[in-house]
């Protein structure tokens, strides 16, 4: 994804708990150099971090709807991840900005890399109408149109030019745990149907899609120019610590 040093290793790790698939990520964050793209799905989760005001935002007791709640260190709100969302763990070591030595790398360049991912990923399977909307960061299934709906969120966190956290497409997940559940679920992404276009595609075949175009931007240094004005949202967060 934009400007990592080394090749990309891709792994499908199946239906991993939260906590575990944290500390894995975790693990290959403060221990290693190398660049690493987990796949996977996890059971019902509510994660958050330590801003995240729960008492407002979550409106029922986790356990009750089979769901566990976990707090983790990044920026943003309260989200959701579950069965039938496609969740990527993108670990890379990025180059520094401009090439300086000692330098920070280019944040935005690097989320808009992750949002291109998914976008070519979700045209080559067949779902074309899809992009950015306008200050409202992911991947978004009509943007020009009246009613946009959110398909992918992306949150990220950025330590000495090395990445963990990643995005959350939604493939088959049952909306019902966002739409019900969360009370900060912006109108934007409570507006028809997210998964009905890709719902008949597997999990694994749709990361399967995505791993060769992974391994090419990493390859290659791609990313996206596009414009547009870098927000820190309910369901994107970039954390910056150094």
């Amino acid at each position: 994804m934009t400007h990592s040093v080394g090749p990309l290793h891709v792994r499908w790790l199946g239906r991993v708990p939260y906590r575990e698939a944290l500390d894995l990520q975790q693990a290959l964050f403060t221990h290693g150099t190398q660049n690493h793209l987990l796949l996977l799905e996890h059971p019902h989760v509510f994660t958050h971090g330590p801003s995240a005001d729960l008492a407002t935002n979550v409106l029922v007791d986790p356990v009750s709807v089979q769901a566990e709640l976990v707090g983790v260190n990044r920026g943003g709100d309260v989200t959701y991840h579950g069965p039938g969302q496609l969740v990527g763990y993108p670990i890379l070591s990025l180059a520094p900005k401009n090439g300086r030595a000692g330098g920070l790398t280019d944040s935005v360049d690097y989320v808009r890399s992750v949002e291109q991912l998914i976008i070519d990923t979700l045209v080559e399977i067949g779902l074309s109408n899809v992009g950015r909307l306008r200050e409202y960061p992911g991947v978004w299934v009509d943007p020009n149109g009246e009613t946009p709906r959110k398909i992918c969120a992306i949150g990220v966190r950025l330590s000495r030019n090395r990445t963990m956290h990643g995005f959350a497409l939604n493939i088959t997940t049952d909306m019902r745990y966002l739409l019900s559940i969360l009370r900060i679920v912006p109108e934007l992404e409570r507006s028809g149907d997210l998964v009905k276009h890709i719902a008949r595609r597997t999990m694994r075949s749709v990361a399967s899609e995505m791993t060769p175009r992974a391994r090419g931007l990493v390859a290659s240094g791609a990313s996206t120019s596009a414009g547009g004005k870098f927000l820190v949202t309910t369901f994107f967060a970039l954390w910056y610590a150094n």
